[in-house]
C-alpha cells in the first residue's frame, strides 16, 4: 500500500514537523529501476514547480486531468492511461522503486497521457495544481495505520479533504478504495461530513469495484480469503 503526507501546513523555521503518513523505506533500486530514471525520467517526470503548473503545456492539449496519490508500483495508473487515452494523468508517489518500475512501463506502452512526481503529495497538491483544474482524483488502498495511537497518520483527514475539495472542479469526483474496514468506516466520518462532497451512494454506502479501477493481485487474494473491499465516490458539490 502506498501513501502521501497528511494535510498539515508546510514546515517554516521553529515550527513542529508535520506528521507523515507513511514511512519511507526506499530499498535499493533494481538496475532496471536505475535505468528507468536515467532514460525515462526527463519524459515522464515532473519536479515540483512551486507555482501551479500550465498542464496544458506539459501534455501538448486540454484535457481533463486526473491525479493518482499514491499509485505504488504504478498498476493502476498504468491500466488508465490506457483505457481512458482522452484524459491526461498525473501520479504522485514518494517510494522511488515504484515510481522507476511505471517509468519502464510507460516506455513500453510508449504512454503520452501520464506524468508523475516522486514527492510528497500535499506539497505537490499546495503548490503546483490549480484550484479547480481537477476532474477526477484516485486514492486506492492508502495505508490505514490499522493502531489506533496512529489514526492520526491516516492520509483521509478533515484539512486534507478540504484541499481536495480545492483543487477539484465542481462536479469533478474524489475515487478512494481500501479493504479495510476501519479505515472505509473514517473516510465515511470524514468525508460525509465535510460540505464540498456528496456521496455518490448515499451515506456511508460504497460501490462494487467500478470498471476504471483495476483489480490487484493483491486484491484479488483478500476476497478469495473472504475480505471486503470498498470503493468509494464522492462528488464535488457545484458551487452555491
Amino acid at each position: 500500500m502506498s501513501s502521501a503526507h497528511t494535510p498539515e501546513s508546510s514546515p517554516v523555521a521553529g515550527a513542529p514537523r508535520p506528521i507523515r503518513s507513511y514511512v519511507l523505506r526506499q530499498g535499493r533500486l533494481t538496475p532496471a529501476q536505475e535505468r528507468a530514471f536515467a532514460e525515462h525520467w526527463a519524459h515522464y517526470g515532473l519536479e515540483p514547480a512551486g507555482t501551479p503548473r500550465d498542464f496544458d503545456a506539459v501534455f501538448g492539449r486540454r484535457a481533463d486531468r486526473v491525479l493518482e496519490i499514491g499509485f505504488g508500483n504504478g498498476e493502476a495508473l498504468r491500466f488508465a492511461a490506457g483505457n481512458e487515452p482522452q484524459r491526461d494523468f498525473i501520479g504522485i508517489e514518494v517510494h522511488r522503486p515504484g515510481v522507476g518500475r511505471l517509468l519502464n512501463a510507460l516506455a513500453a506502452d510508449g504512454a503520452g497521457n501520464v506524468r508523475v512526481y516522486n514527492h510528497d503529495a500535499v506539497e505537490v497538491l499546495e503548490r503546483d495544481i490549480a484550484d479547480a483544474s481537477l476532474a477526477e482524483v484516485r486514492i486506492y488502498f492508502p495505508d490505514p495505520w490499522h493502531k489506533k495511537r496512529h489514526g492520526k497518520r491516516r492520509l483521509i483527514q478533515p484539512a486534507f479533504a478540504r484541499l481536495l475539495a480545492r483543487k477539484l472542479a465542481p462536479g469533478g469526483l474524489l475515487h478512494l478504495a481500501t479493504d479495510w474496514e476501519p479505515y472505509a468506516e473514517h473516510m465515511w466520518d470524514v468525508l460525509d461530513a465535510e460540505p464540498a462532497f456528496e456521496n455518490r451512494a448515499g451515506p456511508r454506502d460504497w460501490f462494487a469495484r467500478p470498471s476504471w479501477r483495476p483489480e490487484t493481485h493483491f486484491e484479488a487474494r483478500g476476497l478469495r480469503l473472504g475480505h471486503g473491499v470498498w470503493d468509494l465516490l464522492y462528488l464535488r458539490r457545484e458551487e452555491p
